[in-house]
């Protein structure tokens, strides 16, 4: 069987992509019936978060906490529960060493 690189339309972006014949063969390969109907850059976004380049997609949202070793204020990536310790970037390191 053999594939020619076709233009599609990204149904999210609107922007015109290649599906070439690489891929088409790839996808036959794995049995994919359907073609793709995102471009790469906003298939990436959805599969990862990551925008094109490598990069998030945005800021992480940082909450604010009190180091349980030290009592510092520090901020984390993750919503405190208060269930466990959270510690500042030095305690952390501290801690992991042990």
């Amino acid at each position: 069987m053999s594939f020619e690189d076709k233009t599609l339309t990204c149904r999210d972006c609107g922007a015109s992509f290649v599906f070439s014949a690489g891929e088409q063969a790839f996808f036959a390969q794995k049995g994919f019936t359907n073609e793709p109907s995102r471009c790469p850059d906003c298939r990436s976004l959805r599969r990862g978060g990551y925008a094109p380049g490598g990069g998030r997609s945005g800021p992480r949202e940082m909450h604010e906490a009190v180091c349980a070793r030290c009592g510092a204020t520090t901020q984390v990536p993750f919503l405190p529960r208060g269930d466990r310790p959270v510690y500042c970037d030095a305690c952390f390191k501290q801690e992991r060493g042990r």
